[in-house]
């Protein structure tokens, strides 16, 4: 019971650490003696070297509108731009993929339509077909049967 008692207290329930019968906190260890310039110089983690954009990348830059010219582009530029600019060109290939796929839904609403009004239907078309190929089945079963009786 008294296990219980210690291990949901209300201190644990705040993410506070049991450590048993000792309450002294532990100390912490002072850092070792390196150069006090290496290890206070600011080094941001999010900038990553720089990169040399193909000619490609430069297009890409230009299409997403990131740049107005090829003059503008610099020499080196940063991943997280190369990757922005990728990104915001392949919205823009989404968006006219689904524009072009709502136009040829429309065309082909429009085309069944207008079929539809000349009495064009698939089934007439399915039946039409297949009574050709019973035709013509016929016609060379009829060849043949002459063939063997001569």
């Amino acid at each position: 019971m008294n296990f219980l008692r210690n291990h949901l207290s209300f201190g644990n329930l705040l993410d506070q650490r049991h450590r048993g019968m000792c309450n002294k906190p532990q100390e912490v260890k002072p850092e070792s003696s390196a150069p006090v310039s290496a290890q206070n110089e600011p080094r941001p983690s999010h900038k990553v070297p720089g990169y040399r954009p193909s000619d490609w990348d430069k297009k890409i830059f230009l299409w997403s509108g990131r740049f107005k010219s090829v003059d503008q582009i610099p020499e080196t530029v940063s991943f997280e731009m190369i990757d922005s600019a990728r990104n915001k060109l392949r919205v823009k290939a989404a968006y006219l993929m689904i524009a072009a796929t709502l136009a040829a839904c429309g065309v082909m609403v429009f085309l069944g339509k207008r079929a539809s009004g000349r009495n064009e239907t698939l089934t007439a078309y399915n039946m039409e077909k297949k009574a050709k190929w019973r035709e013509e089945l016929r016609k060379e079963n009829s060849v043949a049967l002459s063939e063997k009786a001569q």
